[in-house]
């Protein structure tokens, strides 16, 4: 098998469109899989139609219906919850992980979320990321979902704390969703840091980042909601590519722009590669 294409729906986000449309225009455009953004609770802006974003409140089989129409899949869904917030993270996760068994998601994709204020010191919050992970990855292991953290905070994007993370919980269910864009902000190296952490992972989020953006952001933040379209940046696709072929990926790579003209573009290098 070889690696397959997907998109984040966050490429129609500033279009101010819904799912329903978001999934037929990367269908229109040739992708595989999609990767839904879900939430708790109700958004007005979703409702209206305005945004991508699903309730979990609603039936996934609905929207699996939706998906299976245009013979598209999920990579995963975007399901980011901060694990140091465990009063939020546990009921969100839990929930996120039945959700995606039902719509057809391998993959729950999260991360450890800001630093809150209450926390003093890294053994405190490595204390507490356990809690959570030890909370949530029974759930996962039951319903066979993986959950993948990605590098997008303090320490998931510094390569020591993002192996320790990965390691606090003896879990076949905790794996790595990969942003390449994310950790070249925060200063690393996207295909050194991949080969620390290839075998660990299921999902990859391809974002690119252009060179204005690296030249005003690199190194003074630890992630950014999309990039620009894949190939028109800073990152070496081809090496990000080798390494995961080396490593067996058989997985999605999840395009994560900002427009529909990005996703075009970004699909068509891709394809060029793989």
């Amino acid at each position: 098998m070889a690696m397959s294409i997907g998109i984040n729906l966050e490429f129609v986000r500033h279009a101010d469109k819904p799912f329903e449309y978001g999934i037929r225009k990367a269908a229109e455009l040739g992708y595989e899989y999609v990767e839904p953004c879900v939430a708790t609770g109700r958004d007005l802006l979703a409702e209206a139609g305005y945004y991508h974003m699903l309730s979990m409140e609603e039936d996934p089989l609905y929207y699996k219906a939706m998906l299976d129409e245009l013979g598209l899949k999920c990579s995963g869904l975007s399901a980011h919850s901060p694990l140091m917030k465990p009063e939020v993270a546990v009921p969100y996760l839990t929930q996120a992980i039945r959700w995606a068994a039902d719509i057809g998601a391998p993959v729950v994709n999260t991360d450890e979320g800001p630093k809150p204020a209450w926390i003093e010191d890294d053994e405190e919050a490595f204390a507490i990321m356990r809690y959570t992970l030890k909370r949530v990855l029974p759930v996962a292991e039951r319903h066979g979902i993986y959950i993948a953290l990605e590098p997008h905070q303090i320490y998931t994007t510094r390569l020591d704390t993002f192996l320790r993370l990965l390691e606090l919980v003896p879990s076949p269910m905790l794996k790595v969703n990969f942003d390449t864009g994310n950790c070249y902000l925060a200063g690393n190296d996207p295909v050194e840091f991949l080969k620390a952490v290839a075998d660990k992972v299921v999902h990859v989020h391809a974002k690119d980042i252009s060179i204005e953006q690296s030249v005003d952001e690199r190194g003074k933040v630890t992630g950014t909601p999309v990039g620009c379209a894949c190939g028109d940046g800073v990152i070496d696709w081809q090496a990000v590519i080798k390494v995961l072929k080396d490593a067996g990926y058989e997985g999605v790579l999840s395009v994560e722009c900002g427009t529909e003209e990005q996703a075009a573009k970004s699909i068509a290098y891709l394809k060029s590669l793989i």
